[in-house]
């Protein structure tokens, strides 16, 4: 059989046009459809390609029926006439293989690129639909349509974006937000690739959108527009700014993107003069994408703001930075579950105390959300109130316990809460079903510490038992949540013991005379996560013991008599003296007469008093009154009231503290 190519206006031979011959590759190479941007069921030009086979004409059915059409593709069947047909001027014989469905028809070939554009369409949406942030989805845009529906594109996007709700800020301003664009570059003959344009077409960063003007009615039209017609022209000016106008034979779509409520955007498509123009079901296409797009930058926002709200929410709930109290140093990390979920209920808090001690504790609240988050919250507010009260370990727990339950059923977590003396060198533990602590010696061995676990707090009708173990100094206490230890690779005690290891091999890199820096020790833990070791999140709290020596402590008894101002002002005298730190004795002494003679006045048993050398000279008085002082402005007729006055303007700082048994009001004062 022959076949005969027809003509096809204004197209140009394929052998002029060797980019034509090469896109089918690239495009193909890509995973997307080569023919999709060409006339859908268009004719060929003469040598542009296989021909297309014409139907052979009709024959008569058997019987003296009516005509019916062979099988195209028949071999020895004449092709019918027509244009090209036989006879024509220019005809090219050509041998065709016989199809087993008939030739390739006019509707065949227009069937098979609309398939192609539906496989196209949905391969573009896919990759867009895989971004969850705004620069994740615009890309997927860009590179789903670059080369294979358009040579470039720009994405314009509101500025700024609106969430949800909101109402859009005025003026509507959209924002060149991404610029793609790709060209055909000879490289090695006639071998043709797509490479990267350094020079994408100029277009305005800003655009501003007039009421009323051409880019607004097409942006409420909301439906895509082709570039030639007169109100896109125009839009197209407004859009892209006077002073960049479209080079000449560009073709152009402009579709809005229009979000849930609104419209928050526009992407403009562009083909070159020597590709095919657009079509019209290109629209339908340039809508689809546009439709995605808008939906996806939607939902992006919404989980932008989401995410904000969640990481703010959980750094209200942990401290912003650890004290540095007396004889202790501290390090902390937190490590959500993942990044797609940035809240937890693991906690962590230091909690300075009276007589220079510190509360360290470590909580972890049942799952990873914001009900975990908020609980936590909660939790952590009452174990503040409660080591304000100088509660013991064990009943601090209790009442965690208590509150736990009144929060709601099911509203479970485990805790550690542990009290350092640094003059005793002590540490007091209470457990709620919680991981046990690793103790690092100086000497670097690593010591699991043996704490009764007892239950978790919200379990209702436990007791809680505290024990007390020596905090030699150097050594390094290391509370945690059990996301550092279980995973679904390894069980908790499994995890413990690799812990435990991985902390005397740092210590053995500092040797044994040095303890390893808390900071650096904090990160080697962390190492030690590998994949699949992060199925919760993490709270890790160090606390390196430094203690303070009983050579720069002084600590009296002093009765409950109007003599006891002068006696300890004596003492006071001394201790300085012993320390070398006679040029703070007038102002020691008198701070120290102002406190104890109020403290004095209000006690029934005796006064505490209490000096402490490090850093700062600290001064401690305790007797059994709850009622704490407060400073007030003395009138020029009292003979009282200006004791607090005097130390608030004297000393470095002060406070006071209420405890189980009575307060205890210090001061501080810096060394010379």
């Amino acid at each position: 059989m022959t076949e005969h190519p027809t003509s096809h206006e204004g197209r140009q031979p394929l052998a002029a046009r060797p980019q034509e011959r090469a896109r089918p590759r690239q495009e193909a190479a890509a995973g997307l459809p080569s023919d999709l941007p060409a006339q859908a069921g268009g004719p060929t030009a003469p040598g542009q390609g296989a021909p297309v086979a014409q139907a052979p004409s009709a024959t008569p059915a058997p019987g003296g029926g009516p005509a019916t059409p062979p099988t195209a593709g028949t071999p020895g069947t004449p092709a019918s006439g027509g244009p090209g047909g036989p006879g024509t001027p220019g005809a090219v014989a050509v041998a065709v293989s016989p199809q087993p469905s008939g030739g390739l028809r006019g509707g065949d070939t227009a069937t098979r690129r609309e398939g192609d554009r539906l496989r196209f369409v949905g391969a573009a949406t896919r990759r867009i639909a895989r971004g969850i942030d705004l620069d994740e989805i615009v890309l997927g845009l860009c590179r789903a349509t670059v080369p294979t529906f358009s040579d470039e594109i720009l994405v314009y996007l509101r500025d700024p974006l609106p969430v949800g709700d909101e109402r859009p800020v005025a003026p509507f301003v959209l924002r060149l937000r991404r610029t793609d664009r790709l060209r055909l570059s000879d490289l090695e003959g006639e071998e043709l690739v797509l490479v990267p344009d350094p020079d994408p077409t100029p277009a305005a960063e800003l655009c501003e959108v007039r009421s009323g003007g051409a880019l607004a009615e097409v942006l409420r039209g909301v439906r895509p527009v082709f570039g030639d017609s007169a109100a896109a022209r125009t839009a197209l000016t407004e859009l892209l700014g006077p002073e960049h106008p479209l080079p000449g034979g560009l073709r152009a779509v402009l579709a809005p993107l229009r979000g849930r409520r609104r419209v928050i955007g526009a992407a403009v498509f562009l083909r070159r003069p020597e590709r095919a123009g657009f079509e019209p079901n290109d629209l339908l296409v340039a809508a689809q994408l546009a439709t995605h797009t808008a939906l996806g930058i939607d939902k992006a926002v919404l989980y932008g703001r989401e995410a904000y709200i969640a990481d703010e929410l959980q750094r209200t709930m942990l401290p912003d930075s650890l004290p540095q109290p007396t004889g202790v140093k501290l390090a902390s990390r937190y490590l959500p579950a993942a990044e797609t979920a940035r809240v937890g209920g693991d906690w962590y808090d230091a909690i300075p105390l009276p007589g220079s001690r510190v509360a360290l504790v470590v909580g972890d609240v049942m799952g990873h959300s914001m009900t975990s988050a908020a609980i936590m919250g909660q939790l952590r507010t009452t174990a503040q109130t409660l080591a304000g009260l100088d509660l013991p370990p064990q009943e601090v727990l209790h009442h965690l316990d208590e509150q736990a339950q009144r929060l709601g059923e099911n509203r479970m977590a485990t805790c550690m809460y542990a009290v350092y003396d640094p003059v005793s060198h002590r540490i007091t533990v209470a457990n709620a079903g919680h991981p046990p602590p690793i103790l690092l010696h100086l000497g670097g061995r690593a010591e699991v510490l043996r704490v009764p676990p007892g239950a978790p707090i919200g379990v209702g009708g436990v007791d809680f038992e505290a024990v007390e173990l020596d905090a030699p100094a150097g050594a390094t206490l290391l509370l945690y949540t059990d996301g550092l230890v279980e995973s679904r690779l390894r069980d908790v005690w499994t995890g413990i013991e690799q812990l435990r290891e991985r902390l005397e091999a740092t210590a053995q890199l500092t040797g044994p005379d040095h303890s390893p820096p808390l900071e650096a020790l904090c990160d080697d833990v962390l190492d030690m996560l590998g994949p699949g070791d992060r199925d919760d999140d993490i709270a890790l709290l160090a606390a390196r013991f430094d203690g303070i020596a009983p050579s720069d402590v002084a600590y009296w008894f002093l009765e409950p008599e109007d003599a006891a101002p002068g006696r300890a002002r004596r003492l006071a005298r001394r201790a300085l003296a012993r320390w070398d730190l006679e040029e703070l004795t007038d102002s020691v002494e008198l701070l120290i007469s102002e406190v104890v003679t109020n403290a004095v006045r209000y006690a029934e048993r005796p006064v505490t008093l209490r000096l402490l050398r490090t850093d700062v000279l600290r001064c401690e008085v305790g007797d059994d009154s709850p009622q704490l002082p407060r400073q007030r402005r003395a009138r020029d007729t009292d003979e009282g009231g200006r004791g607090l006055f005097l130390v608030n303007r004297l000393a470095r700082r002060w406070g006071a503290t209420r405890l189980s048994g009575g307060k205890v009001v210090w001061f501080e004062l810096a060394t010379p």
